[in-house]
């Protein structure tokens, strides 16, 4: 094998950003932070933006201290976010207007607007996606309905990392991984769905290029980098496919539970799987790596404690996801559960106030205390897991015999014990890196340094622990979850 190589992932994520240094030397893959930053909305007279101009001055930063970390020796750097939101660049490439947050109000009400011009039904049928109201479709459909100036203008559509692309190097294309998040790609057209895009007057012209996963874009603008000749690499641009692709699995039949501020929970697929079912239960069918499919389930995830931990910390009460943890775990267990993917735990100005109003409003006893409320928060999560890996199972005829967690909630063993005794399966975890560990296998693919996806994830067992966990108290984690169903499926 050649020398050591060296390569540079940004991870972006909704609350933290990050850059990665991945050092490859033959054999091992090893990561380094070098750089983090927090990273959230501003809200500016009523709209939620993302500060785009200080994400990307983090990213010269990271440019900068993975410059001194190798002394200029890089082999590319590749960036990876998270999914649906967008800006927009003019005829000249400039950005029009502030890319705007998912969790922004614009889009309240949009869904039902847009399916009476394209029903629902058809809307999935061509794309195969779950409906979320924060999804690119529906915030290009708020702007379309609005006129928006913004809109009119724009010659460009880039996601977020397409743009950090374009702002690192000059490329204006799609990377696949993230294009098919927005619910506007037909998977078997494999192209942009244009005929529903034309009904809603969504404007075709801004949607560039696709490319794969793995595609060579340029190299570095030199005014950003002096060293050698740098390449940006559009690596699994969307972080979901870029830790699903470090999944360390082997064989057939694992799942996947990408941990973090979401819960992503899916299966690797060869083909989309659209059907009567897949249309009934809302589940998606995201681009993966190596001409693959995630077909999988967006859950709410870690989001409820996040949010709750702010909310108990502007009450003064600062404590730590240890803390909070260990509390949890000498809370009784099942005593209040909740459906986390309920709209009212979306956006909360209180989710503690939002869960205890839940419980109030299901008859179940209340929970005052941190411990006992993010006990009622990590079951929940522990049961929707189940509830949704019996679905994706039923559907793609199949039965998981593992559940590899990947991502920072793996961090949380009290969660991971919790997913393998709700769901009755053996859970694989790590790497907690995963996110950006994909990412840099990507980039290792990209230049010729690791063979295949296949041999890629054999890298990453050989380089990253694993912590095995086996099911435990399953009857009373089923009697919980007869429990949770009747509670899910009260509608």
């Amino acid at each position: 094998m050649s020398r050591t190589a060296n390569y540079l992932a940004f991870d972006l994520g909704a609350e933290s950003g990050r850059a990665v240094l991945g050092t490859f030397d033959g054999s091992q893959l090893a990561l380094e932070e070098l750089h983090r930053f927090p990273n959230g909305p501003v809200a500016v007279r009523g709209t939620m933006h993302w500060n785009i101009l200080g994400i990307f001055e983090q990213l010269r930063a990271g440019l900068g201290k993975g410059y001194a970390a190798t002394e200029g020796n890089l082999s590319g750097v590749g960036v990876d976010t998270w999914g649906v939101d967008f800006g927009l660049l003019d005829g000249t490439g400039q950005l029009v207007g502030n890319p705007v947050h998912y969790r922004d109000k614009r889009t309240n009400g949009v869904p039902e607007e847009l399916f009476e011009i394209v029903p629902k039904r058809e809307v999935y049928e061509l794309t195969g996606i779950q409906f979320m109201q924060i999804n690119t479709l529906f915030q290009l459909y708020s702007m379309a309905l609005a006129r928006s100036p913004h809109l009119e203008a724009a010659s460009t559509l880039l996601m977020m990392a397409d743009l950090m692309n374009h702002y690192l190097c000059g490329a204006k294309v799609a990377e696949f991984t993230l294009a098919t998040t927005s619910q506007m790609y037909d998977p078997r057209a494999e192209t942009w769905a244009e005929p529903m895009l034309e009904k809603l007057e969504i404007p075709l012209t801004v949607l560039p290029e696709i490319v794969p996963p793995g595609t060579v874009l340029d190299n570095v603008d030199p005014e950003l980098w002096t060293g050698a000749a740098l390449p940006v690499i559009a690596a699994a641009c969307h972080d979901t496919a870029a830790a699903v692709a470090a999944v360390p699995a082997s064989g057939e039949n694992w799942a996947y539970l990408s941990c973090g501020t979401w819960s992503l929970l899916g299966l690797e697929t060869a083909e989309p799987v659209i059907t009567d079912d897949s249309y009934r239960y809302d589940i998606t069918n995201e681009g993966g790596v190596n001409n693959t499919f995630r077909f999988l389930k967006n859950i709410m995830g870690l989001w409820l404690l996040q949010a709750s931990r702010k909310k108990w910390v502007e009450e003064g009460d600062d404590l730590s996801y240890a803390e909070i943890t260990r509390e949890a775990t000498d809370a009784a267990p099942f005593v209040s559960l909740v459906d986390p993917d309920e709209s009212r735990f979306l956006a909360p100005t209180d989710m503690p106030g939002e869960i205890r109003g839940f419980c109030r409003e299901t008859d179940q006893p209340v929970p005052e205390q941190s411990g006992t409320l993010a006990r009622c928060i990590l079951e929940s999560l522990a049961l929707k897991c189940r509830h949704q890996l019996d679905r994706l199972d039923k559907i793609a005829g199949r039965k998981t015999d593992v559940v590899h967690m990947v991502g920072g909630g793996i961090q949380n063993k009290l969660l991971c014990q919790m997913v393998s005794s709700a769901t009755k399966v053996p859970v694989l975890a790590g790497p907690v890196e995963a996110t950006a560990a994909g990412n840099v296998l990507l980039q290792l693919i990209a230049t010729g340094k690791v063979g295949s996806i296949d041999e890629g994830r054999a890298l990453i067992r050989s380089s990253f622990p694993l912590e095995h966990y086996e099911p435990q108290d399953t009857d009373a984690w089923d009697e919980a979850y007869s429990r949770f169903q009747a509670l899910v499926e009260r509608d």
